[in-house]
């Protein structure tokens, strides 16, 4: 309890600038929280659809069995959704297709990342401008050639340091944050382009097996 009442008193020696630091790490916790949660809801595959997609040949019918049980702003049925409504045109159409929603679900998967990066550059800029503020208050308390309140230079001085300490925090779990979950994203992507190369290949095979049937 005690720690707590002094990182509170350590906050308010911060200053005003204090506030707009908050909010920005409130912003970024709240982004990198929804972050998560959209990756563990709507960002993972089960073993059983990537060892069907994996397996030569498979049934069309096992696998959208498999992605009714998903939910339908899972990510990885949308793609598929969109390939399997797709398989009886051409393998270039569908691909087509394929590459358009799988912008569209890149587009949404960055969604509010560059406000992290964002969050990054600001943070310390603005603990920038309270070490600027606590120093101009240190120095209007000293007069002439001595110190009138050596109490408010201190607490100057501590509200200058606070600011920096805390933006820099600020910015650093933010840029981890923007790091990881750009690497997140570039993973899910990769590995969307992946199975999805596996489904246009299984159409390339149905459409050479109805050729071959043709004659």
């Amino acid at each position: 309890m005690q720690e707590l009442n002094e990182s509170w008193v350590a906050l308010k020696s911060g200053g005003i600038i204090i506030l707009p630091l908050s909010v920005l790490a409130v912003i970024a916790l709240a982004i990198m929280l929804e972050k998560s949660f959209l990756y563990w809801r709507f960002a993972r595959l089960s073993a059983d659809v990537l060892n069907l997609v994996e397996t030569y040949g498979f049934a069309w019918n096992d696998l959208e069995k498999i992605l009714s049980g998903l939910s339908r702003h899972h990510y990885y049925k949308r793609f598929f959704d969109v390939v399997i409504a797709n398989r009886h045109h051409p393998s270039w159409w569908t691909e087509s297709r394929a590459a358009d929603e799988a912008q569209l679900i890149e587009a949404s998967l960055a969604r509010r990342l560059w406000v992290l990066e964002t969050i990054v550059t600001a943070a310390p800029l603005l603990g920038l401008v309270g070490t600027v503020l606590g120093m101009m208050h240190a120095f209007q308390i000293i007069g002439g050639n001595s110190i009138v309140n050596p109490t408010g230079v201190t607490g100057g001085v501590a509200q200058a340091l606070v600011a920096t300490v805390i933006g820099l925090l600020i910015a650093l779990i933010a840029l981890f944050g923007f790091n990881y979950f750009s690497r997140v994203q570039s993973q899910t992507m990769d590995e969307m382009e992946r199975l999805g190369t596996r489904l246009i290949d299984h159409i390339r095979l149905d459409q050479e097996g109805h050729t071959h049937e043709a004659p």
